[in-house]
């Protein structure tokens, strides 16, 4: 991080947003901006008659709060501002003992965090067209499953406690939805692949990650997309942090002694799809296959052991990508060779 004088806390909401510039730790503006690119572009052009300050020497941050940050982050990248989107609760732990809230107050408690913390923020990258395609597509082949679930559910719950003759009745009227889900799954399905084979770069780096054993096309799609296609989380640590397969100890002193845990503040469900994964492979990789009984025979957990797989298939995904080529399975390294 550059040393900045000016920082700037947004608290973003579907129509405003409120924004709180600082100078150091003092408190220069506060303005409610309308949410759209006429508001931000207006706040722009007043920002320069009302403020003698430079745009690269100011750090804007803000929550991550997915859709309603669009028009800030365009206006961030045409004007070359620099950002940091942080998590809305580390934002608020870290501000210490705090009573009461409001959207004027949360703003300024985000320009103090960034004040306060810009030694450890991370800039935001913006994210190529492409890749915005192909999380707006992945976001709703999410969505159309879990409706799809729901029904599913609902009417395998109903087996054995309605009457047989009302529930083929029910299973009549839901038959032409479930029809019409699962076609516009598979279509979401062919646009997801449409997207991927449209750009190549994108192409090839998919063709790298599902070639890991155990990375299907869900999995290897979730994790160019939270990547930023591996350059926002270049580290396999900390996706492994990131998507709640890295275990941490929880001990304190001599009388807490709690055993070793993933923790639940992780994507849950980039952590499910490569739960499933792990299943799949330690039946079907015989190298995994073979880890995973040694294992079980030396009396470990299985979960244990299968997040030690999941560990396993992150660190292979990196070591693939910071090589660019395909995993593998007979690899041998040449230096032990010659």
């Amino acid at each position: 991080m550059q040393n900045y004088k000016w920082f700037m806390g947004i608290d973003v909401s579907k129509s405003k947003l409120d924004i709180t510039l600082l100078k150091g730790s003092e408190k220069v503006l506060y303005q409610l901006v309308d949410n759209d690119i006429k508001g931000l572009e207006k706040f722009v052009k007043e920002m320069r008659k009302q403020v003698d300050f430079s745009w690269n020497e100011c750090l804007v941050c803000a929550e991550h709060t997915g859709i309603y940050n669009a028009h800030f982050l365009a206006m961030a990248e045409k004007y070359n501002w620099h950002v940091c989107l942080e998590s809305g609760v580390q934002i608020k732990q870290s501000g210490g003992l705090q009573r009461g809230k409001n959207d004027i107050v949360d703003s300024y408690r985000i320009a103090v965090y960034a004040c306060k913390n810009v030694a450890f923020l991370k800039l935001w990258q913006p994210c190529r067209k492409v890749l915005i395609a192909l999380k707006k597509l992945s976001a709703l082949r999410v969505r159309l499953l879990n409706v799809k679930n729901q029904l599913n559910t609902a009417l395998k719950e109903e087996t054995g406690f309605t009457d047989k003759e009302l529930l083929k009745t029910m299973q009549h009227c839901s038959k032409q939805s479930l029809a019409a889900l699962d076609k516009d799954i598979k279509l979401t399905e062919q646009k997801i692949q449409s997207v991927i084979s449209s750009d190549d770069q994108l192409k090839e780096l998919f063709a790298i990650v599902a070639s890991v054993p155990g990375i299907g096309h869900v999995t290897a799609v979730q994790m160019i997309l939270t990547t930023n296609e591996f350059k926002q989380i270049s580290d396999p640590r900390k996706y492994a942090c990131y998507s709640g397969v890295a275990p941490f100890e929880h001990s304190s002193g001599s009388s807490i002694r709690g055993r070793t845990r993933t923790s639940k503040k992780a994507n849950q469900y980039v952590k499910s799809i490569l739960h499933m994964g792990s299943l799949r492979v330690v039946r079907c990789c015989p190298e995994m296959k073979l880890y995973y009984e040694r294992k079980v025979m030396e009396g470990k957990s299985k979960m244990s052991i299968l997040n030690a797989v999941k560990n396993k298939m992150i660190h292979r995904v990196f070591a693939c990508v910071n090589r660019f080529e395909p995993y593998q399975i007979n690899f041998r390294n040449t230096l032990v060779l010659s």
